[in-house]
């Protein structure tokens, strides 16, 4: 199966520096993937999660990760950010991802940054070509994008990798 190109170069411009960070919400682990183009070439700047303890009170959760958020903001300068888009799953944890997920998006409002939203289903049909790819299939694109010899880890860089080129390509960075 293909890769579907959005073809759409708002930002492809020879002189213009351009640093996306992919975000995967979730309040134990926000996944987050910077990525730069230099000279038509992707460059993995840094990926990782921010990781919020479970012995702690939710809303230090959650101001935890605003805090550090703020603070790989500050560190890499990104001008877009992609961010999955959640969907409501009959779960004990669908609140606390929803809020996690409500301070990602206010942090990148705050600091001007446009943001895009992905489905899954969206990600893994423009990374992979088939909205039901496997994780594997998924992990194997995104190695393959950013030519990588090894996997991102933890899972949850990867996918926020996943979504930073969802919104790449979508913007005409093939």
């Amino acid at each position: 199966m293909t890769k579907i190109i959005f073809p759409n170069f708002n930002w492809h411009h020879k002189n213009k520096q351009v640093r996306i960070i992919g975000i995967d919400p979730g309040l134990a682990r926000v996944g987050y993937g910077i990525i730069e183009i230099e000279n038509e070439k992707k460059i993995l700047l840094d990926c990782g999660v921010i990781e919020t303890g479970k012995e702690k009170k939710e809303e230090d959760r959650l101001y935890e990760i605003f805090k550090d958020l703020n603070e790989l903001i500050n560190r890499f300068n990104p001008n877009i950010a992609a961010v999955e888009k959640f969907f409501f799953y009959r779960s004990s944890t669908t609140i606390s991802v929803v809020q996690a997920r409500g301070v990602i998006l206010m942090v990148l409002a705050s600091r001007k940054i446009k943001v895009s939203e992905y489905s899954p289903a969206q990600i893994k049909l423009t990374i992979a070509g088939s909205g039901k790819a496997s994780k594997k299939e998924v992990l194997d694109a995104v190695m393959n994008h950013l030519e990588l010899k090894k996997p991102p880890k933890p899972d949850d860089s990867s996918d926020a990798l996943a979504i930073a080129l969802t919104k790449l390509n979508e913007e005409g960075f093939n």
